[in-house]
């Protein structure tokens, strides 16, 4: 096996490896980091690489298989953690010069689940300051760049996840979704990217539990990667109240996914937004080629209000709230558009605010409803395929483009939704198809998007960084 075949073995195959003593934990550690190291300066993934942690792990997780020991799921297993998730005894920046020396002295409730499961932190993934955006750029960092092509964005916030997955720097990444986040980068690097529902996956790290629309969720190249992740992540902690009325998990053995979806019913949201023409036929084939294993598919949310003000609203308050207070001391040194997204965030008045909430609800509703007559809602995941990596660094690039016009509409709603790759547009860059559920069911999307994924194969496909 070459160290590119090993860089972009799915994490199902090389655990099942690891497992068969057909795999050192030692080489595929040094094989990733090794990669990491090549591609930092033009991908640049990484906000913190834990080299020398990641090779002692790596040693004791060789240990443990060579005795006999009993091992997690993920054993041996390398991943990108989000620069958004505290890690005991590795910065924790945010993606920002005012934390830049945050050490946390503990770790995340997510980080921990991973570790217990035996995955190994090779380091800390690229995000805009505090995750604001959809593109990851930074004055802290830098531009993080698509491998596909390195003159276009790798999206946002979870850019770093998606780019270092993308690229065979690790299989798993542990991204966070507040308006497309995981999404988005998913779609513009061709990964899997999955928004559970809220509350399915604890999000320990929000400023307002009870107000919450953000979720922490896998990047992944494959579906089954994804679905073995959730099994690791998925669970109830008494600092998430959203997260206590979760049912168990629904785990998704790749055995038991069935291709006949006879009677199914998936609505496309045709008239969701306007994408390009590319998008829409890979979008059209995707629904065709599920349409043919007897899904029934129908247009569906015409009329339907996807409150995008109210939505960006509520999303520039609150980045007021939580960030406004910096300015006095740090804005000549915080990112631009974070800068002028606050600015824009300390107009909105409580009456402002209170319509974009019930505003929030008649859209969780409106969803909801839909999904008593569909299975499942289906969308493009983004517009087009992945813009200039430049265009992060204004304002017009992100909302008056359309960039998350598709997917912040369920962190509103709360429901699951997975970006899946589904083609790849006429400028040789990936697309992704948006796969949205009912509460909870979050393995139905899984299901799903793994049939898309046996019928579409795209794992194989390597960009040339």
């Amino acid at each position: 096996m070459t160290d590119r075949d090993l860089l972009f073995m799915p994490a199902t195959a090389a655990a099942r490896l690891i497992r068969k003593r057909a795999l050192s934990p030692i080489e595929y550690v040094d094989a990733v980091l090794a990669s990491i190291e090549k591609t930092q300066p033009t991908v640049n993934a990484y906000a913190t690489i834990t080299a020398d942690a990641a090779r002692a792990e790596a040693r004791a997780a060789e240990q443990a298989v060579m005795s006999g020991k009993e091992l997690g799921p993920l054993h041996g297993i390398p991943i990108n953690i989000k620069d958004l998730f505290s890690t005991k005894g590795v910065r924790t920046a945010h993606g920002s010069a005012i934390l830049a020396d945050n050490i946390p002295s503990q770790d995340d409730i997510l980080v921990t689940r991973l570790k217990h499961a035996g995955a190994i932190m090779v380091g800390k993934s690229t995000t805009p300051e505090f995750g604001h955006k959809g593109h990851t750029d930074g004055p802290s960092f830098g531009v993080t760049r698509n491998p596909w092509n390195l003159e276009r964005t790798a999206g946002g916030s979870s850019g770093g996840a998606a780019a270092a997955v993308a690229a065979g720097l690790g299989p798993l990444g542990l991204g966070t979704d507040g308006a497309g986040s995981i999404r988005i980068p998913a779609a513009a690097c061709g990964v899997v990217g999955l928004k559970p529902t809220t509350g399915a996956v604890p999000y320990e790290q929000t400023s307002d539990s009870f107000f919450n629309y953000a979720a922490a969720g896998p990047l992944t190249r494959t579906v089954a990667d994804a679905a073995l992740m959730m099994d690791s992540l998925a669970g109830p902690s008494t600092l998430d109240p959203w997260s206590l009325g979760a049912p168990a998990h629904g785990a998704l053995p790749p055995s038991l996914i069935s291709e006949d979806l006879s009677g199914v019913r998936i609505g496309y949201l045709s008239a969701m937004s306007d994408c390009s023409a590319d998008v829409a036929a890979n979008t059209k084939a995707s629904l065709a080629a599920l349409a043919a294993f007897g899904a029934e598919v129908e247009e569906a949310g015409a009329g339907m209000d996807w409150i995008a003000g109210p939505a960006r609203l509520m999303y520039l308050a609150n980045l007021n709230v939580y960030f406004g207070h910096h300015l006095e001391k740090w804005r000549d040194r915080m990112d631009p558009v974070l800068v002028e997204w606050i600015a824009a965030g300390s107009r909105a008045n409580m009456v402002e605010f209170r319509k974009a909430q019930v505003a929030r609800s008649r859209l969780y509703r409106g969803v909801q409803k839909l999904l008593e007559s569909y299975d499942f809602l289906v969308s493009p995941t983004l517009p087009t395929t992945a813009i200039p990596a430049e265009a992060g660094k204004t304002v017009d690039a992100l909302f008056n483009r359309g960039w998350n016009a598709f997917v912040y509409p369920f962190n509103q709603s709360g429901n699951p939704a997975l970006s899946v790759p589904n083609g790849f547009g006429a400028d040789g860059l990936p697309t992704g198809l948006q796969i949205v559920g009912r509460w909870w069911r979050d393995s139905d999307v899984l299901r799903l998007g793994a049939i898309l994924e046996r019928v579409q194969p795209w794992a194989d496909r390597r960009p040339s960084v």
